[in-house]
């Protein structure tokens, strides 16, 4: 299985906020998310998209993680609703808004971005 990379850009300043972002659309990649994942490099994540803006299927739960997360919440385009810091073996975290793209990442991710920025994953990375 090869995976789609992408780059996360702040659209306003074109500031790299991930150099390696997972595109991750289908069930499967949905399924597995960051689960049993022990390392993950600061400037790496998981992009996931879903089939249009929700609350619910948007939402994550924090089983079989071992370290703490970064979660950044997109609406459809690009702008960011929501963003939490999630900790592992929690149920449940959901975005206060409809979001169809969500973030994962190292935590320090949530010091680069602002609630209302807007976020560009067009280029291949």
């Amino acid at each position: 299985m090869s995976a789609k990379w992408r780059v996360v850009r702040h659209a306003q300043t074109n500031e790299i906020i991930l150099r390696r972002a997972k595109w991750c659309a289908s069930f499967w990649c949905h399924l597995r998310g960051l689960q049993f994942v022990f390392n993950l490099p600061d400037d790496q994540g998981v992009l996931f998209v879903t089939g249009k803006p929700s609350i619910s299927q948007s939402a994550i739960h924090m089983f079989f993680m071992f370290f703490s997360i970064g979660v950044i919440w997109l609406d459809a385009d690009g702008r960011v609703v929501d963003k939490k810091l999630a900790k592992p073996w929690r149920p449940m975290y959901a975005p206060s808004k409809p979001a169809q793209y969500y973030i994962e990442a190292r935590p320090s991710i949530l010091d680069k971005v602002a609630i209302g920025d807007v976020l560009d994953f067009s280029e291949s990375a």
